[in-house]
């Protein structure tokens, strides 16, 4: 599933792909919405992972695949930096949300030529990456057993944020069109936010977040924080900057193009892109 090295700033790229698809894959089909046939099987160790294909029987994961496939185009340029996935009631009112941060680092890890473990002076080791790697889909796959089922009917969406410095302005991956200016998007409830992991190669760096109504969470947040001490449950504002936002608030409703510091300080607006939104109906 994931290379066998990651000494390669190609590597780490194909390594990041493959954890947003298998990330991408495992939401989808643990929240039921799209059949089993849109689904091909790989194994991660003993767990047994269903990976999204092109089936031409279902538009609406086609779409997906589609989608996945233009995030890779803003990924390869390093123009992307922030991917979400919301599932909605309507246009604005936002049930579940899912999303992944990207950071890139110019400098390249030097190797350790006296070291048989193929060390790096940055202290990632591929071993290490790969460890990384499937604890985090673990955790995915650990939280979405445990999450409460979602509303029949259902909008989804794709959204892209970018780096703006060195994004050109008429810039669009395959299948994305501008989105204008990003409407608030509002949750119906009282959102938790839960940091799931985070996988550093030394030239990508990925970070994995899901929000989604606390009364259907179930045993999800006991299950999480006694198995998987470093994941954190907390009610936060969503954030888009560079930099991570560490303090906590109450909040019964999330700014999805822009950090929740952001309703009362402006800062600059980054460049948007989403797909055309799918409409679920009649998930089984």
């Amino acid at each position: 599933l994931f290379p066998d090295k990651i000494t390669t700033e190609q590597q780490s790229a194909v390594l990041v792909k493959r954890l947003l698809a298998t990330s991408v894959s495992c939401i989808t089909y643990m929240r039921g919405l799209f059949p089993e046939s849109s689904y091909g099987t790989r194994y991660l160790d003993d767990l047994c992972l269903k990976i999204l294909r092109e089936d031409k029987s279902c538009l609406g994961s086609l779409q997906i695949v589609k989608w996945i496939q233009g995030c890779f185009d803003a990924l390869d340029r390093q123009y992307i930096c922030f991917f979400s996935l919301p599932l909605s009631l309507n246009l604005q009112i936002v049930t579940e949300l899912y999303q992944f941060k990207f950071k890139y680092k110019n400098e390249v890890p030097q190797m350790d030529i006296s070291s048989n473990q193929m060390n790096f002076v940055n202290g990632v080791r591929s071993e290490d990456i790969k460890e990384a790697s499937r604890l985090l889909i673990r955790k995915l796959y650990l939280l979405m057993q445990n999450l409460g089922p979602l509303p029949n009917d259902i909008t989804l969406t794709m959204k892209l944020l970018y780096y703006n410095d060195v994004t050109p302005k008429d810039y669009q991956p395959p299948g994305f069109r501008d989105s204008g200016s990003p409407a608030d998007l509002f949750f119906d409830g009282d959102p938790v936010n839960l940091r799931v992991g985070s996988v550093s190669t030394g030239f990508h760096l990925m970070k994995v977040r899901v929000t989604t109504e606390k009364e259907r969470m179930g045993t999800a947040e006991s299950n999480l924080i006694q198995k998987n001490g470093p994941t954190e449950i907390s009610h936060q504002g969503l954030d888009c900057d560079e930099e991570e936002e560490e303090e906590s608030t109450k909040i019964n409703y999330l700014n999805l193009a822009f950090s929740q510091e952001e309703v009362t300080r402006p800062k600059k607006k980054r460049k948007v892109s989403e797909p055309e939104k799918l409409l679920l109906e009649g998930r089984k």
